[in-house]
C-alpha cells in the first residue's frame, strides 16, 4: 500500500480510483464492509482503491476538549488498512480550514481532482464538508457531474448491537475486553514506547515495562489484564497493569507489563505493543509488600493459563 500525506501531494496520479473516506478509528467490522467494498469495486473496474483518512479526530478541531480519546495510533490504523487490500491511503490533516471547505469544494478538489475518484463506497454514516453537510445521497448529486457515482455501506450488527469504534472506546473504558475482541475481530492492541519507571516491579521481582502511549490513546479501564506483548518481533505472555499504584500512594494512571519469560537487556526507549486478553481483577490498595507480591504472582500464573503457546508463534 502506498501512503500518502497531505493535501500538498495531490492530485495523486492520474490513474482512476474507486474511493472510501472517514477516520476509521479501531478500523472495526464496519470499517472492514467498507474498506472491502471499495477493494471489490476497484477490481471491477480496474482501477485503485483509496481510503481517504485524517490525522486527528475532526472533533479535536471541531468541538476540542470534547474528542474522544482512540483506539489506534495512525500508524496501526494505517497498518490495518493495509490489511484489507486497499492501494493508497491518504492522510489529510484536519484544521480549522480544512474544516470550513464546504462538501461541493471536497468532492471537486479531493475526490475527484485530487483522487480522480470514478466512484465513492461510503458508510451510511458517512458525512462530509463544513458543518458536515454532505451525505452519502448528496455526494452522490455533487458528483454526478464529474461522472462520479456513490454507494451507502450498511452498518454492522452483531448478534442486535451496533459496531462502532464509539461502542468500543466505552467497553474498553469499562474493562470490557469481550465487546471490542467482537466488533474489532481481534484483540485490542495498546502502543507505545517504553520509558523509565520508579523500579519498584524489579524490587519485588517483577520487573516492569512503563508504557508512555501517544496523549490521544485511550486507556482501558483500570484493573490488571492479562496479554500478549509484542517486542522486537516477538511475543511474551504479559501481566498488566492498568492503574496507579494505590499500595504506593496514588501515580497518574499508566501503563506497566510485566513480560514473562522475558530474560533481555533493559527496555528503556524501546516500542512495545500490548494485546489485551482479559481482565483479571481491579487493581487495589494491599496492606503489605508481601500482599501485593503474593497478588502479582497469582496475575502471572493466570496469564499462563489464559494465554496458549499458539498465541506467541
Amino acid at each position: 500500500m502506498r501512503l500518502v500525506r497531505g493535501l500538498g501531494a495531490l492530485p495523486l496520479s492520474d490513474d482512476a480510483s474507486v474511493v472510501t473516506v472517514g477516520f476509521f478509528d479501531g478500523v472495526h467490522l464496519g470499517h472492514r464492509a467498507v474498506f472491502d467494498t471499495t477493494v471489490a469495486r476497484a477490481r471491477e473496474r480496474g482501477v485503485r482503491s483509496v481510503a481517504v483518512t485524517f490525522d486527528r479526530h475532526p472533533r479535536e478541531i471541531l468541538t476540542p476538549g470534547k474528542e474522544p480519546r482512540l483506539l489506534t495510533t495512525v500508524e496501526r490504523k494505517a497498518a490495518l488498512i493495509e490489511a484489507s487490500g486497499i492501494d493508497v491511503l491518504l492522510v489529510l490533516e484536519f484544521t480549522a480550514e480544512f474544516s470550513r471547505v464546504p462538501a461541493e469544494g471536497f468532492v471537486r478538489e479531493v475526490l475527484v481532482d485530487g483522487a480522480h475518484a470514478v466512484h465513492a463506497a461510503m458508510g451510511a454514516n458517512f458525512t462530509f464538508g463544513y458543518k458536515a453537510m454532505g451525505t452519502v445521497e448528496s455526494l452522490k448529486e455533487l458528483g454526478a457531474p464529474f461522472g462520479l457515482t456513490a454507494e451507502s455501506v450498511p452498518l454492522v450488527e452483531v448478534d442486535g448491537r451496533a459496531v462502532s469504534s464509539t461502542s468500543v472506546r466505552d467497553a474498553l473504558a469499562a474493562g470490557d475486553l469481550d465487546w471490542p475482541l467482537v466488533a474489532l475481530g481481534r484483540r485490542w492492541i495498546l502502543d507505545g514506547e517504553v520509558i523509565s519507571g520508579h523500579g519498584r516491579g524489579k524490587g519485588l521481582g517483577f520487573p516492569t515495562a512503563n508504557l508512555r502511549t501517544w496523549p490521544r490513546l485511550l486507556l482501558p479501564g483500570q484493573g490488571i489484564y492479562a496479554g500478549v506483548a509484542e517486542l522486537e518481533g516477538r511475543r511474551y505472555r504479559t501481566a498488566i497493569d492498568v492503574g496507579t499504584n494505590p499500595t504506593f500512594g496514588t501515580e497518574p494512571l499508566h501503563t506497566e507489563a510485566f513480560l514473562l519469560d522475558y530474560e533481555g537487556d533493559d527496555l528503556r526507549g524501546q516500542p512495545l505493543s500490548i494485546e489485551f486478553w482479559e481482565r483479571l481483577r481491579d487493581e487495589i490498595r494491599y496492606g503489605s509488600v508481601d500482599e501485593l507480591v503474593a497478588a502479582i504472582a497469582a496475575d502471572v500464573d493466570r496469564t499462563r493459563g489464559i494465554v496458549p503457546d499458539d498465541a506467541l508463534a
